[in-house]
């Protein structure tokens, strides 16, 4: 495919700035080559015209002097009558036949002419306006005749006609040079901004671009950038520490799995294969917990929309509290009548599920779950009366993998994913999960938007 403009920007830019100087000098000269010229010769021929009137008048009124004063820039003036005759003409001027060839054929029309003749003076051929006018006097009619030099005329012609296309040229050659030295001069900086990021490689995300002092759009471009490279290095690092982390969190089951099935293999008479079985399908939920809750995060971090319902959160926290009639502490729930929000029915469902099932694992004897709607928004609350998370823990909890001392102490299944997972669910919806003062214990509060309806 033929590309009609360069690749680069400067030399587009450059294109752009001489065809548009190109296009403005071409308009402004065809104007003055249109115009100049005639009214050059308008000034001329206005000159003459004057003259040849005010002799004209001066015949037929009979007060015609044989010696004719010529004004300045006007050659010569002559009055002659039809045989030929001079009757008056400028004293000291030589008449070139050839002024005078023509005749007018109406009395009182003013004709003119242009033509070459011979000056006298120099012998030289000059190019001359000629004016003529027949009029009525008392002897008879007369033409009177006047001429002026056109040379000046032709050499300012010339000379604005070789300015034209002598200077347009180097006009347009010095628009396009100066504009290529100004936008390289501009760009110089994204250049700068190009050859560094050229060298940042997805090993070492930990250089950043220069950012120019000019305080224009390249320096909210270089500005941009580096906060763009710092989200990729902290989302880098996220990503090593959380695939160190699943490696981590998975190896110890699968650890644990071997080690049992290796046991059970080498003394196969000696083992209880119901216990060993039991044992290792433990140790496959709890895998399979970790992969659901992994790829449930995946999702979520890819921005994948699962589909979406009204969904009433009373409902699913009285199906919770149901599910766990049988638990070690109880669930006291305190629910309004009706919480619906416009969410994920399964994500929605394993939030809460995540919530109680921690509240569960430090709570000494008692779970508060209480549904109300405040303000357009859905509140939940889960308080548990265990021994409470400190102040400055409480955002570490929701970072992933993370578990807290005193959680491995009471339960070391758990992955760390629980609450990272929770929070992302509550984010996708656009609502809060957070951690709100209590004593004793800890209490979550989720915060989700209100559904109105359509």
């Amino acid at each position: 495919m033929i590309r009609l403009f360069p690749r680069s920007i400067r030399a587009r830019l450059t294109a752009i700035a001489t065809a548009i100087a190109a296009l403005v000098l071409f308009a402004t000269s065809t104007f003055m080559l249109v115009t100049v010229p005639d009214s050059l010769r308008d000034v001329v021929r206005d000159r003459v015209e004057v003259s040849v009137r005010r002799i004209a008048s001066d015949a037929r009124a009979g007060d015609l002097s044989t010696a004719i004063e010529a004004p300045a820039r006007v050659h010569f003036l002559e009055v002659v009558t039809p045989r030929g005759d001079v009757l008056a003409a400028t004293t000291g001027r030589h008449v070139d036949r050839k002024l005078r060839e023509f005749r007018p054929s109406e009395l009182d029309k003013l004709y003119i002419s242009e033509t070459w003749a011979r000056q006298e003076q120099n012998g030289d051929e000059t190019h001359f306006l000629v004016m003529c006018m027949t009029v009525s006097t008392p002897d008879g009619p007369v033409t009177v005749y006047g001429a002026s030099s056109l040379a000046d005329v032709d050499r300012a012609i010339t000379w604005f006609e070789a300015q034209t296309f002598v200077v347009t040229p180097l006009i347009l050659a010095s628009v396009a040079g100066i504009t290529w030295l100004v936008v390289g001069f501009a760009l110089r900086p994204v250049e700068r901004i190009r050859a560094k990021l050229a060298e940042i490689t997805g090993h070492d995300l930990s250089r950043r671009v220069p950012v120019p002092d000019t305080g224009d759009e390249i320096t909210d471009l270089a500005t941009t950038t580096n906060d763009t490279l710092d989200r990729l290095e902290r989302s880098a690092e996220t990503q090593r520490r959380f695939v160190a982390d699943a490696s981590h969190e998975l190896r110890s089951p699968i650890a644990g799995l071997r080690t049992q099935l290796e046991v059970a293999n080498a003394i196969p008479d000696e083992t209880d294969w119901p216990a060993t079985g039991a044992v290792a399908l433990t140790a496959v939920e709890r895998l399979t917990g970790i992969i659901d809750e992994l790829l449930m995060l995946a999702r979520l971090d890819a921005g994948t929309v699962a589909p979406r319902r009204v969904v009433d959160v009373c409902h699913l926290c009285v199906d919770q509290v149901r599910r766990r009639r049988d638990s070690r502490v109880v669930i006291v729930p305190d629910l309004c009548a009706s919480a619906p929000v416009y969410g994920s029915p399964v994500q929605i469902d394993r939030l809460l599920t995540n919530l109680l099932d921690n509240a569960t694992r430090h709570a000494d004897t008692r779970i508060d779950l209480e549904v109300a709607v405040t303000d357009g928004q859905v509140v939940v609350t889960v308080t548990d009366d265990g021994e409470g998370i400190a102040p400055e823990d409480r955002e570490r909890v929701f970072e992933r993998f993370t578990r807290l001392d005193s959680a491995k102490a009471k339960d070391q299944s758990g992955s760390g994913l629980g609450l990272p997972l929770s929070r992302e669910i509550a984010l996708s919806h656009g609502g809060t999960l957070t951690i709100a003062d209590h004593s004793p214990g800890a209490r979550f509060v989720l915060v989700l938007p209100l559904y109105k309806g359509s």
